[in-house]
């Protein structure tokens, strides 16, 4: 049986911000690993990500996401330029699953902002608000969306809850403690 999850298509624009015109397209991991391991690597990203990883290790972690039959990786583009990384799931059929009372098709998100300049600015919220729309309005089953940042990121917390992300608990997941956050599709 295929499971259908955040298709490979080309997106539209998904909002348009002060910043300028915010969309997703899918991750080429050959082409975009040199962007992709540079933000890894940032001490920031990395504190949360535990991704800084050599270039060669990141390209199969892509690659490994392209093919996977629950999560699709995109890179955040504003006005064509990449400044942000996502990765769309299926909540219910990750391992994050055995750690809260999963629905099924509850959609997921993960979200770095790459570039420094992009951070503490409230970017975060804005972005995370107009993917969960588009993740809700496109996945019809889904009534809701979870996230699971880490909970010493104070900031992504709380863009999270700026963006209509509640937390229902802390929970321990491999190499962090989350918090778990909750968008239903009544937010």
């Amino acid at each position: 049986m295929t499971i259908h999850h955040f298709e490979h298509l080309p997106l539209a624009a998904l909002a348009a911000l002060d910043e300028g015109v915010f969309s997703l397209r899918a991750v080429d991991p050959a082409a975009d690993v040199a962007q992709i391991h540079a933000w890894m690597c940032d001490p920031e990203v990395a504190r949360y990500w535990a991704l800084d990883r050599p270039e060669p290790q990141i390209e199969a972690y892509l690659r490994e996401q392209c093919v996977s039959v629950h999560s699709t990786p995109y890179l955040g583009c504003l006005d064509g330029v990449p400044m942000s990384y996502w990765e769309l799931y299926r909540a219910d059929l990750d391992p994050l699953a055995a750690h809260y009372t999963a629905r099924a098709r509850d959609a997921g998100v993960h979200l770095l902002l790459g570039p420094s300049e992009f951070r503490g600015r409230g970017l975060g919220a804005r972005l995370l608000r107009a993917v969960t729309d588009w993740q809700l309005e496109t996945q019809l089953y889904a009534e809701r969306v979870v996230a699971e940042p880490d909970i010493r990121n104070e900031r992504s917390v709380r863009a999270f809850e700026r963006a209509g992300f509640r937390k229902v608990r802390e929970v321990d997941l491999p190499g962090k403690r989350a918090a778990l956050m909750i968008r239903e599709r009544t937010a």
